[in-house]
């Protein structure tokens, strides 16, 4: 074998420390006071009253505004101790997740319209239109209210926050782990993602509204600052045996999501010069350890969606660290330049993306394109600069948190260049050896034509679904053999029994079963790479056999896609031993379908994209699928469809998903070799 075992490299990466090596003494304690010192005017979001809000356009502001009028002056969400402690009880996250996130949202667009609506005086009604011409601005889809009514607005969900018991989700604190008791802690607050995300979105409230809320609400400011320092600050100052932090050597997407609210929350809302600057040099220490385990390809194990909230949150605390220190910290490392290229790598065609581990295959709404388009036009980067301007929107949603609603609205009123108007690369050729990933298009520049995403790795991996040597296959952009992805989170999700979950498991994975066998879980399950794809020869070729408890080479599979004539082919050979205790002599291969699977003659089937929401089929595919072919008589078809209940699967794939379990005849299982040819219908 002529590669390491994937995440090799995240080991040896830790070693170097990018942020230390570019910044030297700037990052400490004292170097960080004096650069903070000079305030935060270089900073591109600006508070209430700054002439940069006028310029915010009619169509980001509607993006906000017609929930925020209806939502105003109605109940607020109230999340209830029965909320949270239904994850204790039964392992339904959603009850209190869901009410916490509405009302974040809720107070996000508030905030956003007492900056738009004071931008003119406090009046909004009829901005320009008042002139007798029509209005370009935000003005016209915010009559109705002035910035004292937002405000108000703004008041109460801040003071809802700081009411709330827990900022933590409850799939996260450790009262009961400790205690046994469901009921929150306030003397014991535990700082994770959802504590993270409410210290940064008062931070950024604090920020741009600043003295406004004392003026409608005395003391409101200091009750902010109260609870941001017991709930966060000092929890993060004071213990270093957070798991996120990455000490052991395991980095994963919290640590740069939580220390880039930290970053917020420090900045602009610890006033004591001193505690600011160690506040934020500690979190540029845990940065600086989640950019060090970084592979040198940028690749992200736990794929395209987990990206917005890992290197994604990476990147924004990056840039906030640029912009409040005038430029004195500013980084350029090959690394973010990699990490920038990920989401346009990964992209099938439409709104669809290659999906490993915990993540979709449809890309969410309210992602900070944005963000990604600044960070790709500052490296230079066209293809990703053309595919971040593709997926772009005038129209920002709460759901990406107020941060990033913050600068997409100003981003908005930048000078557009010329990339503004550009379109998704659609990149013939990725591979990134330390995850070992494959995506390979028949057709540079088009998603039209069939498209092959080949997948090694490890069941170590974060996130992980027992998927080593999956496949995903997609024509005209639109993916029909598929990996099913991330069901709704229970307690089960990231418990001993995780494996318990079908989208989780091996036996739903376009993968093989050896003698039935399920995958096993752990690093050392993996895939080695004996052959590594090239452009003109995009043909990944894996030992899986260590996947299964076997030896490498006892099962060998080679996904390539031919373009010379238009097909994919799977080649699967092995050379297995007895047949294992509690295992079966079956030997089966099997692929996970979405659409419509219709089994025809002998040796062949069609997938069609009937079914799939029609919103993501490409009207230039016309709705074509792929032809499945094999050898007549090497295999019994055993077809298993799978009704989809969840949510967040249903609205990806529909109804329902199908499984191809080839059963391997006698002749073909002794002679050991099968080979699956998939092709585009006409």
């Amino acid at each position: 074998m002529n590669t390491p075992p994937a995440g090799a490299t995240r080991a040896t990466a830790l070693a170097a420390r990018p942020l230390a090596s570019a910044w030297g003494a700037n990052a400490s304690p004292s170097g960080l006071a004096d650069l903070l010192a000079g305030g935060l005017s270089g900073l591109r979001v600006r508070p209430l009253g700054d002439a940069a809000w006028l310029g915010v356009s009619e169509a980001a502001a509607a993006g906000v505004a017609a929930q925020a009028r209806t939502e105003r002056g109605t109940a607020w969400p109230q999340p209830l101790v029965s909320h949270y402690a239904r994850y204790f009880r039964d392992g339904n996250r959603t009850a209190y997740e869901g009410l916490v996130g509405v009302r974040q949202q809720r107070l996000t667009r508030a905030v956003a319209m007492a900056l738009l609506a004071g931008r003119d005086g406090g009046m909004v009604a009829g901005i320009g239109a008042e002139a007798g011409h029509a209005s370009t601005d935000a003005g016209s889809v915010l009559r109705g209210a002035d910035t004292a009514d937002w405000l108000d607005e703004v008041v109460d969900g801040v003071f809802l926050l700081c009411e709330q018991s827990s900022w933590s989700w409850a799939a996260h604190d450790d009262v009961f782990s400790r205690s046994g008791e469901v009921v929150p802690d306030k003397s014991r607050p535990y700082l994770d993602l959802g504590a993270g995300e409410v210290a940064a979105q008062l931070a950024w409230t604090d920020y741009v509204l600043g003295d406004s809320l004392d003026a409608r609400a005395p003391g409101l400011r200091r009750r902010i600052r109260q609870e941001t320092h017991e709930r966060v600050i000092t929890p993060f100052l004071d213990r270093m045996d957070w798991h996120w932090l990455g000490l052991d050597g395991d980095v994963h997407n919290w640590n740069p999501w939580i220390h880039t609210n930290l970053i917020a929350a420090a900045l602009f809302l610890v006033n004591d010069p001193q505690l600011q600057a160690a506040t934020v040099a500690r979190c540029i220490e845990g940065l600086d350890r989640f950019l060090a385990s970084l592979p040198a390809d940028g690749a992200i194990d736990e794929g395209f969606a987990y990206w917005w909230n890992g290197a994604g949150r990476a990147l924004e605390g990056l840039a906030l660290l640029e912009e409040a220190t005038a430029g004195a910290l500013d980084v350029d490392s090959p690394v973010v330049r990699q990490l920038v290229a990920f989401p346009h790598r990964m992209h099938l065609g439409g709104n669809w993306f290659l999906n490993v581990a915990d993540g979709p295959a449809r890309a969410a709404s309210g992602l900070p394109w944005d963000m990604l388009h600044q960070w790709a036009l500052r490296l230079d980067d066209r293809d990703a600069a053309g595919h971040a301007a593709t997926f772009g929107s005038d129209q920002p949603e709460a759901t990406a948190g107020l941060g990033r609603v913050l600068y997409a609205l100003l981003r908005g009123t930048e000078t557009r260049g010329a990339e503004e108007s550009g379109r998704a690369p659609l990149v013939p050729f990725t591979y990134l050896p330390s995850v070992q990933i494959m995506v390979a298009r028949e057709t540079a520049g088009t998603d039209q034509g069939l498209l092959l995403a080949a997948k090694g790795g490890h069941n170590g991996e974060h996130h992980n679904h027992r998927d080593v040597g999956s496949l995903v296959v997609a024509v005209d952009g639109v993916p029909l053999l598929v990996d099913a992805g991330q069901p709704t989170y229970t307690a089960k999700t990231f418990s001993p029994d995780r494996y318990e979950i079908r989208a989780m498991q091996s036996a739903w994975h376009s993968v093989p079963a050896p003698f039935g066998l399920e995958q096993g879980t752990g690093k050392d399950f993996a895939a080695g790479v004996l052959q590594a794809p090239t452009p003109d020869d995009p043909t990944l070729r894996l030992a899986l056999g260590a996947a299964y408890g076997l030896r490498p080479e006892q099962w060998i599979r080679s996904s390539s896609l031919n373009r010379e004539d238009g097909r994919v082919v799977v080649a699967d050979r092995w050379d297995l031993p007895e047949v294992p205790d509690r295992a079966t002599p079956d030997v089966d291969i099997t692929y996970l379908a979405a659409g419509t699977v219709r089994l025809g003659e002998e040796g062949s089937a069609t997938i069609l994209p009937d079914g799939i929401p029609a919103a993501d089929i490409p009207v230039a595919g016309n709705g074509r699928g792929v032809r499945l072919r094999w050898e007549p008589g090497a295999a019994v078809v055993l077809v298993d469809e799978w009704p989809l209940d969840d949510p967040l699967l249903s609205e990806v794939w529909g109804a329902r998903l199908t499984r191809l379990r080839f059963r391997l005849s006698e002749e073909f299982r002794a002679a050991g070799a099968f080979t699956l040819t998939v092709e585009a219908t006409s």
